[in-house]
């Protein structure tokens, strides 16, 4: 439905919330074990003397601990803790695992570029700090310097690998890994990295067939091309093998070698709805209606919960003139979805051709204001 720029905007915005939550959840990873050192500033003895009354002075309270300050982070509260650890570095500077804290609450703020330098820092004070160095290389990966993320993410990879040091965080390190190969142009080592994550052979159908699904995630078409040709080489009954290079056919506009791609899967993988979907789409931008409203429809049949095939199916009773069949679809993909504003922008152009001109202003207003909130912004690098 998007042409390939706005679909590239879309995918990129995707991949940057995911990047993001997949970061956090290594960050929480890498430090929600407890920490060894627990260093707190040392407090200085209160010489003041009793009052008139015989009340003995009161003591100040305890500097918190590493784990307290870790727990402020958790909680969402950096500023907080990065007070605390300035008063603990100023009393001792060598404090073990101060640094690390520091990086990590600079890294919940976003501010890359300090939590990066906190991280080194930590390195520097002890070379054995895995977690430091981890989250270094994310940060690094973050800023836009793959290459120099590479060797601390491989070091926490060949950790990772050793049933002791694995965390119970959801994402390993093979992922930003594999991302800053791809980004070096690394690619049969990034094909490795994802492996490793799946356990999947490095060299086997399944992982050419799932590096080249990450590969079109992030537009690099020919090689997701090439390793899903080398999955289907390797193993031709595959399934979603074709579905996918269908995908990057359709991705760059081919049309005719799309479809058969996608036909070959339907041969395959009849109880596949997405492959009824995409073949619909295809059929939409070559302007075959009826082929396209009949594979639609039995996307829909197989998988009702998607509003993928509904907002398409909107669009092509637009194309032929039925609004108000073209008003239900739309309608009911709404309902599942009023966040996407392609379905209230064509719902607007359904009630347009009805006649309903106040519901055309609104569903057009809603729509221009939920793709302004969800376009992809640049953020400034803190």
């Amino acid at each position: 439905m998007m042409d390939r720029n706005r679909r590239a905007r879309h995918h990129l915005g995707r991949e940057r919330v995911r990047i993001a939550i997949l970061c956090a959840s290594v960050a929480a990873a890498s430090f929600a074990g407890p920490l060894s050192a627990q260093t707190a500033a040392p407090v200085p003895a209160r010489t003041a003397a009793a009052s008139a009354s015989g009340d003995a002075a009161v003591a100040p309270a305890p500097a918190p601990s590493l784990s307290e300050i870790q727990k402020l982070i958790d909680h969402g509260h950096a500023d907080q803790a990065l007070a605390q650890l300035d008063t603990m570095a100023a009393a001792s500077p060598a404090s073990a695992g101060v640094q690390r804290l520091r990086g990590l609450a600079l890294y919940s703020q976003d501010k890359l570029l300090s939590a990066e330098q906190a991280f080194a820092a930590a390195m520097a004070d002890d070379p054995a700090d895995t977690a430091a160095a981890r989250m270094r290389g994310i940060a690094l990966y973050r800023l836009g310097r793959p290459a120099a993320a590479i060797p601390l993410l491989e070091d926490a990879a060949r950790l990772a690998q050793q049933p002791a040091q694995r965390t119970n965080g959801p994402a390993d390190p093979e992922y930003v890994l594999a991302l800053c190969y791809l980004d070096t142009r690394r690619y049969d080592d990034a094909r490795h990295a994802f492996a490793t994550q799946y356990g999947f052979p490095g060299d086997s159908a399944a992982a050419y067939l799932l590096a080249a699904r990450l590969m079109l995630r992030r537009e690099f078409l020919p090689v997701a091309q090439q390793f899903a040709r080398k999955a289907l080489e390797l193993s031709p009954q595959l399934p979603l093998a074709h579905r996918l290079l269908g995908e990057t056919e359709l991705a760059d506009n081919h049309l005719e070698e799309a479809a058969a791609e996608f036909e070959k899967e339907r041969q395959l993988n009849p109880l596949d709805p997405v492959t009824y979907d995409r073949l619909g789409d295809v059929y939409v931008r070559q302007g075959e209606f009826e082929k396209a409203r009949a594979s639609l429809q039995e996307a829909v049949l197989l998988d009702p919960s998607s509003t993928g095939p509904f907002i398409l199916l909107g669009k092509v009773l637009l194309k032929q003139q039925e609004p108000a069949g073209a008003s239900g679809y739309l309608e009911h993909a709404r309902d599942m979805d009023p966040q996407n504003y392609m379905t209230h922008s064509l719902l607007g152009q359904a009630y347009r051709q009805m006649g309903r001109l106040d519901d055309a202003r609104a569903e057009t207003a809603l729509a221009e204001k939920l793709q302004a909130d969800t376009a992809p912004k640049l953020k400034d690098v803190k």
